[in-house]
């Protein structure tokens, strides 16, 4: 699994015209389910998502988590973040799980972020075309793979 995590002042997702899910300040991740994708790389990503220290403490250093300072979270799936750009001009999404398997994996790891952050997790819609507005705060901007862990 890979992942794109926003530190936001505010994040919503569209779809249709209508504001599916909305947040305050927290943060939106963008999530990305390949075929060898287990239920440990959710778990591990979970883990480290809800204790990652990258929201500013009293000295304006980034010391705290989301759970911390009580922040909402955003989480949309998105396919594209294993594109394999190695070869021509055309991205190809090979390695990205196919709607069976991801769908299942999204929703999976939805549950369990919401379940270590101790709080709702706000989504996106699986499959659909979504409109993504965010405030990036900072801007910080963190990418993690489970398949990367070192």
């Amino acid at each position: 699994m890979r992942v794109v995590i926003q530190r936001v002042s505010k994040a919503s997702v569209t779809i249709e015209g209508v504001c599916k899910s909305a947040i305050g300040n927290g943060m939106l991740v963008l999530v990305g389910i390949e075929e060898a994708d287990e239920q440990e790389d959710s778990e591990w990503l979970c883990r480290k998502i809800v204790q990652l220290r990258i929201f500013d403490d009293e000295q304006g250093i980034m010391n705290r988590s989301i759970q911390d300072i009580d922040g909402e979270m955003l989480v949309i799936s998105q396919f594209t973040l294993h594109a394999s750009t190695k070869k021509g001009n055309r991205p190809s999404y090979i390695r990205a799980a196919r709607p069976e398997q991801a769908i299942p994996m999204y929703e999976c790891f939805c549950k369990q972020l919401s379940q270590t952050l101790g709080k709702e997790v706000r989504t996106g819609e699986f499959g659909a075309d979504m409109k993504v507005e965010l405030l990036n705060d900072g801007p910080v901007t963190i990418c993690m793979d489970s398949k990367n862990k070192e």
